[in-house]
């Protein structure tokens, strides 16, 4: 009886289990992001089902839904979140942005928005393209990724700063560099040698009016928004480390040099040189010394990087630790970095206030060769690289001071030999970055926020050279033995910015409206000091340390210091307005208007006022587009003014007080003190002012599989600061103005197409390229005619070439042959008028990227190549290597060797004593710097998660990659991507590197 009654039980018990399963019952909740934010129009689908629904404008949802049931969260730019039904009728959730679909989500400036309901034109890059690559500097990882983002460097110094135009350059004297914020704080966009590439998450290009249009006297020449890593809300703790070693080389080079014994006969048939001295036998015996194998050597870079995220129901945390460590190419110059960063988020337990706070503690140190560039044959390392005479040995050295003894160019790479073990020149940088940011929502529709940021930097640079230096020993001379310097200077920058808002947004029916009025603070302050102490006694003498500086005395003025001290402070005040309305996720339009002052103008014209007004027709949403191939086609158009308030120079303190009279002190007549006008003052200067219009087609076609983008632009420059005649009356004859107009007109194209799609473990290959093209036009040039030589003329482009052009060589004599400016050829042409415009500059027409990626079951490879086109420079090296003025003292090419003769009259390369080889300046050396070059590639796997659970490893991913592997250019220097007609500069290197990252 017992055991029955049991049974029945039983069944009583499962029957109203099922019961209680099977019943529907509703369920609520909210979804906010990660931040605590709520998030509207999010999808909620029971699995497996067509049943779902959508949270409204506060993030809250109903749903009817069985335990037992899984509900999926999904929302565009956000990873997908799957939570069970259990007893609970309430079950909220959190989304994460989802790193691999952060294209989708767009930065707005001052706002964020999803890519369907944007108007502007702009790209966000995120962490996978920057992460664990090698570069010192994070900006040269963009080069190629972003269309109309032209990002050139000319310099291998580990952390040299690149040069980065947007869409053209918009200023002839001013900055022509996008504003650079990161976690809201305005940074120096020439200096990022100090921080961490691998704590980047994000980076946002904005490009058209509708994005910049809000950042006012600042947003000219675009705008680089970059977003560091965050913790997630109810996340366990998380740690990854990256461990990357590097191997850095010198990229090759097309001069085909002579050797000893080719350049040994050289100067015997010239007539002049050691050859002249020397045996049959002596010259075969001759060594041959590769100088760039003795100032440059291959460097090893050490990069490693430890991250720790977690979160709570109310808090987040991210911290990393790194350490860089590099050997540059060139002896003598290497980087050093530290790196902790700590970001921290938080909400209240109703949502309404939320908060964070970024701080970024950065320590460098990098030695940093002088000179590097200029013609000093006891200064430049890479001119004894290039240039020295190949028959000299380094056992050649012995001391500076025997190196005073019979000067000689042929001692080029002795002194620089001397300069490299005595010569010390050092600088030392701590970066601190901080941000805080609040908000709180007021009501469901209103809610202010502020952010309150600074940048803190503080740079020590030392320079030193000892007593017995060949330099100090040549220029103190027998009557000065301790002869040695020490210089050092100290720079400390504090900005801060703050940024306070009140945001208002509204959705009734299919309308939306999102709105905001901004203030913006800005304030900067600039102290430098610094001393030269002459004198050194090496008993006591350290670089850096003051133990061995010699006083002065009354015997001589040998041991005079100097010293110096500046003071600079810079400030910018704003109050803007912007307004979003959007209709059924169809039609949109922002409008957006800012008025700004800048310290750097009188009170008459302190102030400007900038806008824009952006729009879009998402053409996808309509009905007639139903079963059409396109599952996005979006119209997108823009128009409007930004500003670029540092019209002279780079920094927020160059030319703080154009609007001043300012006068100087000196010897007057008969040698007495007077006073003399030195500035007259311009109470008109005003921003420049760039107009841009812009239309733009962003598609998605064959479910996803090609998407893309294509944007026409006009940016029109007017006001540009440049220096206008006026009269001689006061002993001044140029005053600086506001005149004259460049216009940028030029397309950017993107693509990336899906050629196959294997899923998560398949088999996938997709492609990229990005283009852009680019013109430029000059008007109004301050100028009779139109035209003034080193900028350009009207019509034509910025800084174009204007010179006598070069015809060859004249087989009847051997001597060069130019052409008249009427196009006739001569052997004397005429400096002043055969000169004329050649329609060249050394920025690009084209640039670009495109690369393959690969994927298969873990294994991945990537590529990168970048193009350029257009670029026209002055290849001064390839000069110095076939004149025969170095034949005696330095390295020649082997081209010389096809030099005029009676019995070689056909030839490019003129007599050995042509007449006219000091002639006039021409384009002879005037190269196409186009190239196509493998910018990077990837090979790496990534072991699969079930076999390291076992060993408690969340992931496990193994690499290799390689930068500059390899350039097609007719450029025959190391480096055609240098945007400089400088020589004897420190090329950029090839990088070959291999890695680890490990997830806990």
């Amino acid at each position: 009886m017992k055991k029955k009654l049991n049974g029945i039980l039983t069944l009583l018990l499962v029957f109203m289990v099922q019961l209680t399963f099977a019943q529907e019952r509703t369920v609520t909740g909210t979804v906010s992001d990660s931040e605590g934010l709520p998030l509207p129009g999010v999808n909620i689908i029971i699995k497996d089902t067509n049943s779902g629904t959508q949270t409204d404008f506060d993030g809250n949802y109903t749903l009817r839904a069985r335990a037992g049931d899984i509900l999926v969260f999904t929302f565009v730019g956000y990873a997908k979140n799957e939570i069970a039904v259990g007893g609970a009728r309430v079950i909220n959730a959190t989304l994460d942005v989802d790193a691999a679909a952060l294209d989708e989500v767009v930065i707005q400036g001052y706002r964020s928005s999803t890519k369907e309901k944007s108007s502007i034109a702009s790209v966000t890059i995120t962490s996978e393209s920057i992460e664990n690559r090698p570069n010192a500097n994070f900006v040269q990882t963009l080069s190629g990724q972003v269309a109309g983002l032209n990002i050139s460097t000319s310099s291998g110094q580990p952390g040299a700063s690149s040069n980065i135009n947007l869409r053209g350059v918009t200023s002839i004297n001013g900055n022509t560099q996008p504003l650079f914020i990161i976690d809201g704080i305005p940074v120096d966009e020439g200096n990022f040698r100090s921080l961490n590439p691998q704590d980047i998450a994000s980076i946002s290009v904005l490009k058209d009016a509708g994005a910049t249009a809000i950042y006012g006297n600042r947003g000219a020449n675009g705008v680089v928004i970059i977003e560091t890593r965050q913790g997630s809300f109810n996340s366990p703790l998380k740690m990854t480390a990256t461990s990357i070693l590097s191997f850095n080389t010198l990229q090759d080079a097309d001069y085909d040099l002579l050797n000893s014994q080719e350049q040994l006969e050289l100067t015997r048939t010239f007539g002049n040189g050691r050859g002249n001295d020397l045996t049959d036998a002596e010259i075969a015996a001759a060594p041959t010394t590769d100088w760039l194998d003795v100032f440059f050597r291959t460097g090893i870079t050490k990069n490693n990087t430890l991250s720790l995220s977690a979160g709570g129901e109310k808090s987040t945390v991210f911290t990393s630790l790194g350490f860089f460590e590099t050997e540059g190419i060139l002896k003598g110059s290497d980087l050093k970095r530290f790196n902790v960063r700590n970001n921290i988020t938080g909400r209240s337990d109703d949502k309404k206030f939320t908060y964070g706070t970024n701080v970024s503690l950065n320590y460098s140190k990098s030695n940093e060769p002088n000179a590097i560039g200029g013609s000093g044959i006891n200064q430049n390392f890479v001119l004894g690289a290039f240039q020295s005479a190949p028959y000299i040995t380094p056992e050649d050295y012995t001391s500076g001071l025997e190196l005073t003894q019979g000067l000689t160019f042929l001692n080029t790479p002795l002194f620089l030999m001397d300069k490299l073990m005595n010569f010390t020149r050092f600088d030392e940088e701590l970066k601190i970055l901080a941000s805080a940011n609040a908000g709180y929502k007021i009501t469901d529709d209103f809610s202010a926020n502020a952010t309150l940021s600074s940048d803190y930097t503080n740079e020590v640079f030392t320079s030193a050279d000892r007593s017995d230096s060949f330099n100090a020993i040549l220029f103190g001379g027998g009557a000065n033995p301790l002869a040695g310097f020490q210089a050092q200077q100290t720079r400390r920058v504090f900005t801060f910015n703050q940024v306070t808002s009140l945001n208002y947004n509204k959705t009734f029916g299919d309308h939306t409206i999102d709105a905001g009025v901004y203030t913006e603070y800005f304030k900067a302050h600039l102290r430098s000091f610094g001393y030269n102490a002459d004198g050194i006694d090496l008993k006591t003498f350290s670089p850096g340390d003051g133990a061995g500086f010699v006083d002065d005395n009354s015997d001589n003025d040998f041991f005079t210091d100097q010293a110096n001290a500046t003071i600079r402070n810079a400030g910018l005040f704003s109050y803007f307005s912007q307004v979003d309305y959007d209709y059924a996720t169809t039609y949109g339009i922002t409008g957006t208007v800012r008025r700004d002052a800048s310290y750097r103008f009188a009170e008459s014209n302190r102030w400007a006022t900038f806008y824009s007004v952006a729009a879009r027709w998402n053409i996808n949403n309509e009905a007639f587009m139903a079963n059409s191939i396109f599952d996005v086609l979006k119209l997108r158009a823009s128009y409007g003014t930004a500003g670029n308030q540092t019209i002279s120079g780079s920094s927020y303190f160059s030319a703080p007080d154009l609007t001043r009279n300012f006068f100087g002190t000196g010897g007057g007549y008969a040698g007495q003190n007077s006073i003399f006008l030195t500035q007259i003052a311009n109470n008109t200067l005003r921003w420049e002012t760039v107009t841009q219009a812009n239309i733009g087609i962003d598609f998605e076609v064959f479910n996803r599989r090609l998407r893309g983008s294509v944007d026409g632009y006009v940016k029109e420059t007017t006001d540009l600061f440049q220096s206008t005649p006026i009269s001689a009356i006061n002993a001044i004859t140029l005053l600086n103005a506001n005149t004259g107009t460049l216009t940028n007109t030029g397309v950017d194209v993107s693509l990336k197409y899906d050629i196959i799609r294997g899923g998560q473990d398949g088999f996938n290959m997709d492609m990229f390229f990005t283009g852009n093209y680019n013109k430029q036009e000059l008007g109004d040039i301050p100028r009779e005619g139109g035209e003034l030589i080193g900028t350009g003329r009207n019509g034509g482009k910025l800084f174009e070439y204007y010179t006598i052009r070069y015809a060859g060589v004249n087989p009847a004599n051997g001597n060069l042959l130019f052409l008249t400016a009427d196009g006739d050829v001569t052997e004397n042409p005429n400096a002043d008028t055969d000169r004329v415009w050649l329609d060249k500059n050394i920025f690009p027409d084209y640039n670009g990227g495109f690369g393959l990626n690969m994927s298969y079951n873990g294994f991945f490879i990537q590529t990168q190549f970048n193009y350029v086109i257009g670029v026209d420079r002055y290849d001064f090296d390839l000069s110095g290597f076939q004149s025969p003025n170095n034949i005696a003292q330095f390295r020649n090419s082997r081209d010389i060797l096809r030099a005029w003769t009676p019995d070689n009259r056909v030839t490019d390369i003129p007599a050995l004593r042509a007449t006219n080889l000091a002639g006039v300046t021409s384009d002879r050396y005037l190269r196409n710097a186009d190239f196509l070059r493998l910018r990077f590639a990837s090979f790496g796997y990534n072991l699969p998660k079930d076999a390291l659970d076992s060993i408690g490893i969340a992931s496990l991913r193994l690499f290799a990659n390689g930068e500059n592997l390899f350039t097609l250019s007719e450029w025959r220097g190391f480096d055609a991507e240098a945007l400089s007609n400088t020589s004897r500069i420190y090329p950029t290197p090839r990088i070959i590197s291999v890695g680890v990252e490990i997830g806990l």
